[in-house]
């Protein structure tokens, strides 16, 4: 199971290298990355820094009413050794594939403070569940484990682990690591709410048998395809953690073992990491994992600055480089190296649910806080001037918070289009009818002005026409550009007034609970930033995440999506339905470049795109390396290559 974390926007995730999910929303920060870690660690004793060590917390249900005390003998176990393998044959192993990232990570740590930044992608791609889904068919695969069977209540799974499962420091994977996995998200020494919060009210049991098989009882029934996106949690390793008073702080740059092919190998402060291919990895003859995950190592070089990153990228000290932004596409990714075919051009179709981007309005703050003003700053963003002049007219605006969950979409629901008489009626409304000598509405003295805060410099071009436009119906949009890690922090801590980012939006089917029900409303470290909390909306929250029927479920989604709406504390910005990449040409690719949820083409980890197994398809070809390395010093030259794939274009 992928759990809905802090995520960035496609384009930023193509663009920088990393995969899609857990990443960087597209806010601010302060900067100080280097001065605030010590990742080599200092050796201290219990007793200089005050460590109590702590009891888990337990996995209590009452009696008869969690999973039974004796593996019941009449399950249907369950595999799929039919789908199709999507990766190539000839793929070839070894080499380095250099990405980079914005900014150097707060921690190592997959939870807690700090913990949800770009980096984190690559790390939890790296934490196999037992299971993830086929890219094509979308349906459940071995990964971890290799059977699973459903439980008569409708909202248990078992699971047999293959026993061929290894940490990658050589431990073998238990089901005691998954019963762990409880009791660590449960535990408060994390500082993680939504774990603590997800893992004690959703996951409601869990239970070892024997060494290789468990069961995990979750809150609620679910349909059949959902039950392993909500209840199939990964492993931790039970042999590595200590919990303590003193958790955070002891593990922000202890690396954790992996199951996945990489585990962390190399870290200079600052400015790079490494992973480190497992040697003999325990899944590397699986059916749905060989030929995958081909690089010896990848390292992530810190690169803050996007145009400096396309520098590198052109002097062949990165591998490969996101397209999607219009400006790359049709004006940079041009020049003797694309004309020569030293470097190919690639556009993917996809089919992948949105990421919900857009502006997100903190009503903490006194005047977000008035619905009035909200519709007002929505009318008064001019959404469809930046898509047909930044952004070349390749996006689409993006109608609601959450759009590609199939019968999930409520597609009756239109964005607030730029409206300067609707912008001034709503303002009106709110007391804001004078201007002062700038042109911005003023009320009682109090100027209608909000910080806009970001995180990634190429797009404050865009930010400029909204905050130019938006002038024009006397509203002032202060443009904060911060760095992408520590703004992160920033709105987690919900200190912002507007911030203008992204999260991801994975799975079979949307999700509200994190983003905007009343229990993640006034605590820090959640995903509702912006402090929305309805007792209404709360109520039909609760039933849709215990809702087992699937017409029941789409009912409510479309009454929950059309409330976020209503709500106007979110105003969608724009969609992407496919990812634009270039490779320097010893980068290889399968002959059909990607799948339908491939979220990057490029992209050595497991999930390029939440939880559908579609990454790690990629290879580094050292000849062909070698020989365009040489033409390109003699002058020699290849065909100029740009593969269109619209196979999975809807």
């Amino acid at each position: 199971m992928k759990l809905p974390e802090q995520i960035s926007s496609r384009e930023i995730t193509r663009l920088v290298s990393l995969p899609l999910f857990m990443s960087v929303l597209l806010m601010g920060g302060c900067g100080q990355v280097e001065e605030a870690i010590d990742p080599e660690g200092t050796e201290t004793s219990d007793a200089e820094v005050g460590i109590e060590v702590v009891e888990l917390p337990p996995i209590a249900v009452a009696e008869g009413d969690g999973l039974p005390a004796e593996l019941p003998a009449d399950l249907e176990w369950l595999t799929n050794d039919s789908d199709p393998e999507f990766a190539s044959p000839d793929a070839i192993q070894g080499g380095t594939f250099r990405g980079f990232m914005l900014s150097f990570p707060l921690t190592l740590r997959l939870v807690g403070p700090d913990s949800n930044g770009a980096f984190a992608g690559f790390l939890r791609h790296n934490q196999f569940g037992p299971v993830s889904f086929h890219p094509y068919t979308r349906r459940a695969i071995p990964s971890v484990a290799t059977h699973w069977a459903f439980g008569k209540d409708g909202r248990s799974i078992y699971y047999r682990i293959n026993p061929k499962a290894r940490w990658s420091d050589g431990e073998p994977v238990t089901s005691d690591d998954f019963v762990f996995a409880v009791q660590f998200m449960r535990s408060k020494e994390i500082v993680a709410p939504w774990y603590n919060n997800y893992y004690t009210d959703r996951i409601r049991d869990v239970k070892a048998y024997d060494e290789y098989t468990y069961a995990v009882q979750g809150a609620d029934s679910k349909p059949m395809d959902e039950m392993h996106y909500n209840y199939a949690f990964g492993p931790k390793p039970r042999h590595f953690h200590v919990m303590s008073n003193k958790w955070v702080e002891e593990y922000n740059w202890k690396p954790e073992p992996t199951t996945g092919p990489y585990h962390i190998g190399e870290v200079s402060k600052g400015k790079y990491i490494d992973l480190e291919r497992t040697e003999y990895w325990w899944a590397d003859e699986e059916r749905f994992y060989r030929n995958r995950f081909n690089p010896k190592r990848v390292r992530v070089k810190v690169i803050r600055d996007i145009n400096t990153a396309y520098q590198h990228f052109l002097k062949a000290e990165l591998d490969t480089f996101g397209l999607v932004l219009p400006e790359y596409w049709h004006e940079r990714a041009k020049g003797e190296e694309f004309e020569n075919g030293y470097i190919r051009k690639f556009w993917l179709y996809n089919r992948l649910p949105q990421p919900s981007q857009g502006v997100f309005m903190n009503t903490n703050e006194p005047l977000l806080g008035e619905p009035e003003i909200r519709y007002g700053i929505a009318h008064a963003l001019n959404f469809d001037k930046v898509i047909n002049t930044i952004l070349r007219g390749d996006y689409e605006r993006m109608p609601t918070f959450q759009l590609g969950f199939g019968d999930y979409d409520n597609n009756t629901i239109k964005p607030r289009t730029f409206d300067l008489n609707k912008a001034a009626e709503y303002f009106e409304r709110a007391g804001f009818r004078e201007r002062d000598e700038t042109g911005i509405l003023v009320r009682d003295g109090q100027r209608l002005s909000f910080t806009v805060s970001y995180g990634q410099p190429h797009h404050t071009d865009r930010l400029v026409i909204l905050k130019e436009e938006a002038k024009k119906a006397g509203l002032e949009l202060e443009l904060q550009l911060l760095d992408p890690s520590a703004a992160f922090k920033k709105q987690q801590e919900k200190k912002h007034q507007i911030s203008w980012g992204g999260w991801n939006s994975q799975g079979l089917s949307p999700r509200y609970w994190e983003h905007f029900h009343s229990d993640n409303a006034k605590r820090t470290q959640t995903n509702n930033i912006t402090a929305w909390a309805d007792p209404v909306m709360d109520e039909l929250i609760t039933r849709f995440r215990g809702s087992s029927e699937l017409a029941e479920r789409i009912e409510l989604a479309h009454r929950l999506e059309q409330m976020v709406h209503d709500s106007g504390v979110m105003v969608p910005s724009f969609q992407i339905p496919y990812t634009r990449e270039a490779a320097w040409r010893w980068i290889r690719v399968p002959q059909h470049i990607g799948t339908p949820t491939s979220g990057s083409i490029f992209n050595s980890q497991a999930n390029s795109a939440g939880i559908f197994s579609s990454g790690g398809l990629m290879w580094i070809d050292q000849e062909i390396k070698e020989e365009t390395l040489e033409a390109k010093r003699n002058g020699d030259t290849f065909d100029a290559v740009t593969i269109i794939q619209n196979d999975y274009r809807t």
